[in-house]
């Protein structure tokens, strides 16, 4: 039963407002309206970089003519699509479509080179189905129920709560818990870069404008997960999948997946709802918590990573859920609780409506029946997309068995272009690049990546809080018993698998696996000892210069720096001291040192990768985007028909639809602009 906070509307009311939504949702024009949003959503999801905020911003202006339930069927329509189809680029092609699909990909991607495609294909579309529509439930239904629960919570337990997502997911590293905290710590320090929100204050800027606004989420999340898949691929020289998928991939195996891990699926949904209640907590968080969840929960742990279809489930499922849940705080309190419900924020003034109570409230007071338009729009979108996406999927599982060679320039395409589309920032492909090697790095010396992605997300949400938390109760915010209730969990994270990890030396197997296959010599500086010793010198850096930074502006660099340099430092000595012992396998090492053939292959396709940064800085996007391609293909000896007709798409692919259709503004080459053809 959903009420007004002064009076309880009567179930009868609430019906009539449900029925009513449903029926304007079906109305013409607004479901032409919302299939226009799901088309637009569709394309959005599968885009890398693009994303569903960005997209929602751009469309803002054409609302301004619409009713109410026509404005927010068009746009939740689109909304509520990307994160369901981001999931089809994250498994075929290893990049996220959207940040909020990244989680998929370790195990989906993975079950791709499995030739499972169609497999984790049909597992995320009836997951995030589901999800949706609990997600849905949630926001019709547990309004005023969670209002309560909301206004309990201050800013101490909001940044203990930060806390806790990096913890728990840092503690999805298995043995290397240590890993997974400093990765989390470099992605929290990361958050801090660019103007102090408090003071205004420039921090690790060094003089670059572009850095003002921080670093941006979409271009580290690319450069993090395609790069390294790009330099991986170029080095097998095949397709995706290793296997073939079969006449249809699985798709339907898929669907089955979902209803025989329904208990899965359900707490997933779950979790991301009512986590993404809480302002700053959406599905770029939930998503981590919920395969965290999946690893936690599931007794053949060793599965994850390699291609296990439950790391497929818990992310779709959280991702889509999120939206509803986050739309609570928006509809009920008018605090929105993602980026994509800020803009959507924008949307309410334009159409005259004001969040919060008038929003509960049935007619002629007041607006329940638009509420419940959006929760019926939600479902609709979901179902019919799901569907379509289910129709077609054989096809789209096929993708998998096209040759490497004809994919890496397409990617490479996605990447940068991707990159640019958040921000139009040409500096954002350096972003890109340099994020691109780190995560080979990490992904080649088995450090975790997922922990400095979510550091990176919640870092501004854990900078506010503890600055509010200070600010109004000094220390004795420690002592507040929300704060530590969620410390204890925070404890009890760390330390079970610390524990799980002795006792599982002390048995006679896990003490073979743990031996060493030979010792590694001395003190040789090989490239994890090299890591490890960046690692510490960086946060010693980012700690000096902090030095500089008033109290407000220095409070969370502070305390993160000065952490992760005795985290650093504690690793690096335990790694010195257990190579001193005879503790290091060479397996390590080998992993870090490829043989003489990859080596070659990566440095061509390191090489292809900064060739078309160069390509697009001389000559632009559209230009270079020609060029690289034919020029690749043709060094691949791909036929030449071939080369010409799929570089002639890319050219299209960029120039007609993002610089002509969506009006993206592409810089001009460099030397187009010495020559006097560009401005």
């Amino acid at each position: 039963m959903v009420a007004s906070p002064a009076k309880g509307a009567p179930p009868i009311d609430f019906l009539h407002a449900s029925a009513t939504g449903l029926v304007q949702v079906f109305a013409w024009p607004t479901f032409g309206l919302m299939l226009i949003g799901m088309a637009l959503g569709f394309v959005v999801g599968l885009l890398p970089g693009l994303g569903g905020p960005t997209t929602l911003a751009l469309m803002l202006p054409f609302v301004f003519k619409m009713t109410p339930v026509e404005a927010f069927a068009f746009l939740l329509g689109m909304l509520a699509v990307t994160a369901t189809t981001g999931d089809i680029t994250s498994i075929l092609f290893g990049i996220p479509g959207e940040p909020t699909t990244a989680a998929t990909i370790v195990d989906g991607h993975a079950m791709a080179k499995n030739g499972e495609a169609g497999r984790a294909l049909g597992a995320a579309m009836m997951s995030s189905l589901i999800g949706a529509v609990f997600g849905a439930l949630v926001l019709g239904l547990a309004i005023p129920v969670v209002r309560p629960l909301v206004l309990t919570l201050g800013s101490p337990e909001f940044f203990t709560l930060a806390l806790l997502g990096i913890t728990f997911v840092a503690s999805l590293s298995g043995e290397a818990v240590l890993k997974g905290l400093l990765a989390g710590g470099l992605g929290l320090w990361l958050a801090t870069i660019g103007l102090n929100p408090v003071t205004g204050t420039q921090r690790y800027t060094f003089g670059q404008l572009f850095l003002w606004d921080g670093i941006g989420l979409v271009p580290v999340t690319i450069g993090f997960y395609a790069i390294p898949e790009l330099i991986e691929m170029a080095i097998a020289g095949s397709s995706i999948a290793k296997l073939d998928v079969g006449r249809v991939g699985g798709v339907w195996e898929g669907v089955r997946d979902t209803f025989r891990h329904w208990r899965l699926v359900i707490r997933c949904s779950a979790l991301g709802t009512f986590i993404s209640i809480i302002p700053g907590l959406g599905a770029a968080t939930t998503q981590w918590l919920a395969y965290a969840h999946a690893v936690q929960s599931s007794p053949g742990r060793e599965r994850f990573g390699k291609g296990a279809v439950e790391g497929v489930l818990g992310p779709g499922a959280a991702n889509n859920s999120s939206l509803g849940g986050s739309l609570v705080t928006t509809v009920a309190f008018g605090v929105p609780a993602s980026v994509a419900t800020a803009i959507l924020m924008g949307a309410f003034f334009i159409q005259g409506l004001v969040p919060g109570p008038a929003m509960l409230t049935p007619a002629p007071k007041g607006h329940l029946s638009v509420t419940l338009a959006m929760v019926w729009t939600i479902v609709v979108a979901n179902v019919i997309t799901v569907g379509v996406c289910l129709t077609f999927m054989g096809p789209l599982a096929r993708i998998t068995q096209i040759r490497g060679t004809l994919l890496v320039p397409f990617i490479m395409i996605l990447v940068y272009v991707g990159a640019f589309a958040e921000k139009n920032v040409f500096e954002d492909l350096g972003v890109v690049l340099a994020f691109g090697a780190l995560g080979w790095v990490m992904s080649k010396l088995d450090w975790p990546r997922p922990p400095l992605l979510l550091g990176l997300v919640l870092g501004p949400l854990a900078e506010n809080r503890l600055f509010l938390s200070t600010d109004n109760y000094g220390a004795g915010w420690l002592l507040r018993p929300g704060v530590l209730i969620i410390l204890g969990v925070i404890a009890v994270g760390l330390v079970v698998p610390i524990v799980r990890q002795r006792r599982r030396r002390r048995t006679p197997l896990g003490a073979a696996a743990a031996a060493p296959e030979a010792p590694a010599s001395g003190w040789r500086l090989d490239g994890a000892t090299t890591f490890n010793l960046c690692l510490v010198i960086l946060f010693a850096a980012a700690l000096w210069e902090s030095r500089r930074f008033d109290a407000r502006a220095g409070l969370f660099p502070w305390t993160i720096t000065t952490a992760s340099l005795l985290l650093a430092s504690v690793h690096f000595a335990s790694e010195l001291t257990a190579r001193r012992r005879g503790m290091r396998a060479d397996s390590r090492e080998a992993a870090a040192m490829p043989p003489r053939d990859p080596t070659r292959r990566i440095v061509a396709i390191c090489g292809w990768i900064l060739g078309m940064y160069v390509g697009i800085w001389l000559l632009g996007f559209s230009l270079a985007t020609l060029l690289t391609t034919v020029l690749y293909l043709r060094t691949a000896r791909e036929r030449w028909p071939i080369s010409v007709v799929l570089s002639l798409a890319g050219f299209a692919f960029v120039y007609g639809l993002f610089e002509k259709g969506l009006g993206v503004p592409f810089p001009p080459g460099r030397l187009l602009v010495w020559m006097g053809y560009g401005s």
